[in-house]
C-alpha cells in the first residue's frame, strides 16, 4: 500500500524530465532526472536515476534506452519514497517497485501484443491489478485499463519546438481516476518512467 499522500489524493500529476545543458550540445547521455508536480504546479516528488562512474557512463552512452537502471523517487523534504529497478532483458522489459522500507509494491511487466504496446501492472504477489494499452496509431497515449474500463491515462505532452529539437527531455501527464487505489496510482507513476525510457529516450537521437 502506498503511503504517498501526493499520489493518493491527486487526480492529475505532471512528470517533467530535467536535462543538463551538456546534453543539448552533445550526444552524451546523462542520468535521467524528473520533477513530479501536482495539478497546481507544486512539487510532489523528485526522481533520479542512480549510478555514476565510467561503467554507468558507458552503459548510458551505448545501451541508451535498453540499459538497466535503478531510480529513486524522493520526497520534496528529503528521503526515498520508492525505489525502481529495471533489470537487463533482451526483449520485454520489467520494472520492480519497492517502498521506502525496501518491501515490494509490485511490478510493471511488458507483454507481447500485435499492433499495440501492452504492459501488465502486478501487485507484490504477482496478481494483476491493471493493464496499460498503447495503440500504435496513438503513440503518445497509454490507457490504464481494468476489466475493459479506463481508470486513468499516461500521455506524453509536446514540450515546445526548441526543447524537442535539441534534447530528448519529455513531459508526461498522468491522469488518476477515482477508481484507482493508492497502490495502483503509485505503480502507474512508476510505469510513466519506464514508458519514457522505452519509447521516448532515443526518439530525438535517431
Amino acid at each position: 500500500m502506498s503511503n504517498l499522500p501526493a499520489i493518493a489524493s491527486a487526480s492529475r500529476l505532471v512528470v517533467q524530465q530535467q536535462r543538463e545543458m551538456l546534453e543539448v550540445f552533445t550526444s552524451f547521455e546523462s542520468s535521467n532526472r524528473y520533477v513530479v508536480r501536482a495539478a497546481d504546479g507544486q512539487v510532489a516528488l523528485y526522481a533520479a536515476e542512480s549510478g555514476g562512474g565510467a561503467l554507468a557512463f558507458l552503459t548510458r552512452s551505448f545501451l541508451k534506452a535498453k540499459r538497466p537502471f535503478t531510480m529513486h523517487v524522493l520526497r520534496p523534504g528529503g528521503g526515498v519514497a520508492l525505489t525502481l529497478r529495471r533489470p537487463w532483458n533482451w526483449f520485454f522489459s520489467e520494472l520492480r517497485v519497492d517502498d521506502e522500507r525496501g518491501q515490494p509494491l509490485g511490478m510493471i511487466d511488458q507483454r507481447f501484443a500485435l499492433f499495440a504496446r501492452r504492459f501488465v501492472i502486478l501487485g507484490p504477489g504477482g496478481e494483476a491489478l491493471a493493464e496499460l494499452h498503447g495503440p500504435w496509431f496513438r503513440p503518445w497515449t497509454f490507457r490504464i485499463m481494468r476489466g475493459g474500463q479506463e481508470l486513468g491515462k499516461i500521455t506524453k505532452q509536446w514540450s515546445g519546438l526548441l526543447k524537442e529539437a535539441f534534447t530528448d527531455a519529455d513531459n508526461f501527464g498522468l491522469e488518476l481516476g477515482p477508481a484507482m487505489e493508492p497502490q495502483l496510482r503509485t505503480l502507474a507513476l512508476a510505469a510513466t518512467f519506464l514508458i519514457d525510457f522505452l519509447y521516448f529516450e532515443d526518439s530525438n537521437r535517431r
